[in-house]
């Protein structure tokens, strides 16, 4: 057999492999869907986040007042009907306020996720597929990001940079990709060995395309997983900078920031569904975010697909 007959042997057999690869990435799919609605806090989770991201995206719709008003005369009036959930100390209606400020809030935690992310996927891919002395390099440089203390630099960076919503962001992605970098590496170490890897590269596809075309689909279950945790980690980490002052800045309204004036013993005693609803809707969204993780990490377990 010559050598154009056998190169095209072994390409319709490495497209046929890859072929079979897709279709049982697809059953797994439909097997993934179930097994996630199986868990019935994954799916609450699932519900309550809808609720609350489809709230934020039509505030200006559903906001009863203008977020930034200001009315003293309406200081820290209790919930009725006119002010849903009561009025701040500067008189702005808690409602209209947190509608917008969930729109911040998410926002920040999603941006920054899909850039942590980003850059943690690259570097584990490129250092798990090639190995060797790039893999020592990349593993290096994320051993030295983490060795330091998060809190001090995140707070030290933002406090240099002027607190603003796309400096707060790039701090975060900047910050938080190490984790991701390390699943995606670990996975790529092993699904390289793989027979759908070798067909591809057996039909001469690029690095480029294995990688991003064939290993990182099959390597993308852990990383979900840990997006969807990490979205309600910048949420709450927003929040935390937010109410010390280092994150996004009054008047633009965030839950984190809608705390900062509710530290007064005063109005803890006397107005408290000022802390208590922020506190809350950051709670929920973070719970919701840490229920779907957990649901979408049983749903992607091999151990428990195969059952």
């Amino acid at each position: 057999m010559g050598k154009p007959e056998l190169q095209l042997q072994n390409n319709k057999v490495g497209e046929k492999q890859i072929e079979q690869t897709l279709g049982k990435r697809r059953s797994l799919l439909s097997i993934i869907v179930a097994k996630f609605f199986q868990n019935k806090l994954a799916v609450f989770g699932l519900i309550l986040l809808v609720i609350i991201i489809g709230s934020a995206l039509l505030a200006p719709w559903i906001a009863p007042h203008d977020p930034d008003f200001q009315n003293l005369r309406n200081r820290l009036a209790e919930p009725s009907a006119e002010f849903l959930l009561g009025t701040d100390h500067l008189g702005r209606d808690i409602f209209s306020r947190l509608l917008y400020g969930g729109r911040v809030s998410l926002f920040v935690g999603f941006v920054a996720m899909v850039g942590a992310v980003t850059i943690g996927t690259t570097v584990g891919a490129i250092a798990g597929y090639f190995g060797g002395l790039v893999d020592a390099f990349l593993m290096r440089l994320v051993d030295v990001i983490i060795s330091f203390p998060n809190i001090f630099l995140l707070i030290t960076l933002v406090a240099v940079l002027e607190p603003s919503i796309d400096k707060l962001i790039m701090v975060f992605a900047f910050l938080s990709w190490t984790g991701t970098a390390r699943l995606v590496r670990g996975e790529f170490l092993t699904l390289k060995k793989r027979e759908f890897v070798l067909a591809a590269r057996t039909i001469g596809m690029s690095n480029t395309r294995i990688i991003f075309g064939q290993i990182l689909p099959s390597a993308f279950g852990p990383v979900i997983v840990a997006a969807t945790l990490a979205v309600g980690g910048f949420i709450l980490a927003e929040s935390a900078l937010s109410f010390l002052g280092l994150g996004v800045q009054p008047p633009k309204a965030t839950w984190g920031n809608m705390l900062t004036y509710s530290q007064s013993v005063t109005i803890f005693r006397n107005a408290w569904w000022y802390p208590t609803f922020p506190g809350v809707m950051i709670l929920l969204t973070v719970l919701s975010f840490n229920f779907v993780g957990d649901g979408l990490r049983d749903a992607l377990d091999p151990r428990v697909i195969e059952k």
